[in-house]
């Protein structure tokens, strides 16, 4: 029987590149799985066809998580389908870089919001909504361990966040079993930071294996941590980086 039959999931921005490649992850170990998608439903529609493909039963739901209602009343709808949410997964995220003393403050509230306060809201409702033994995982980034290149302080202040939060839900959701871990990618090879992109030969030389991470192998370790066999990983930020923070 997959691994995990009987779950439900839901993938904050998973209408593409990880969040999309996660989701479809989930579906194949049996998950149902419900993504928010902010401004491309027809993109977030292929992802829940290839669910339902895969024999799970697959829900789009429009939410900009800059919006912290909108986050909470697609919490509450992917659980009102589902009954529960076994999973949760805060995928959705921006960039933001720019030197620091031109950043501006509307940039900075958008990046807290979605970086951050999204995380935060996405988990106080869900918890809502989850058994015991559920599942907790935030994808963030190597650049909370590590920022080789001037521009990216805000981006690694959320980033920051999200780990130092990670370990603090481990101890407050330790006695419910549901496990919080935090999955730190570095470079992958997505439409919105492809290998052969700007930033490519800067990344290639940072990284102690040459080449980008496939948006698939964050999706493994993201599987990994939602099983049976990760319910004693809890409070942990666990690199997949390809060295760059080596």
């Amino acid at each position: 029987m997959p691994s995990l039959s009987g779950k439900s999931a839901l993938v904050t921005g998973g209408s593409r590149g990880i969040g999309a490649a996660i989701a479809s992850r989930l579906a194949r170990q049996g998950a149902d799985v419900a993504v928010t998608f902010s401004s491309s439903p027809e993109r977030a529609q292929r992802v829940v066809d290839d669910i339902n493909r895969e024999g799970g039963k697959g829900l789009a739901i429009k939410a900009d998580a800059a919006d912290q209602s909108a986050v909470r009343a697609a919490i509450q709808q992917a659980a009102k389908e589902f009954g529960k949410i076994d999973i949760l997964v805060n995928n959705a995220g921006v960039l933001a870089l720019g030197p620091i003393a031109t950043f501006s403050a509307e940039d900075f509230e958008r990046a807290l919001s979605v970086n951050v306060r999204s995380v935060f809201t996405a988990i106080q409702e869900a918890l809502k909504h989850m058994p015991d033994g559920g599942r907790i995982i935030t994808i963030g980034s190597v650049n909370s361990e590590r920022m080789p290149f001037e521009g990216g302080s805000v981006y690694a202040l959320t980033k920051g966040a999200v780990a130092s939060f990670t370990k603090g839900l481990a101890r407050d959701l330790g006695a419910r079993k549901i496990t919080v871990n935090n999955i730190q990618p570095g470079p992958v090879d997505t439409e919105a930071n492809p290998a052969s992109g700007p930033f490519a030969d800067t990344m290639m030389g940072l990284l102690a294996m040459k080449r980008y991470a496939h948006a698939e192998e964050i999706a493994a370790m993201t599987a990994y941590l939602a099983g049976p066999e990760a319910g004693y990983v809890t409070g942990a930020s666990l690199l997949i980086d390809g060295g760059f923070a080596a």
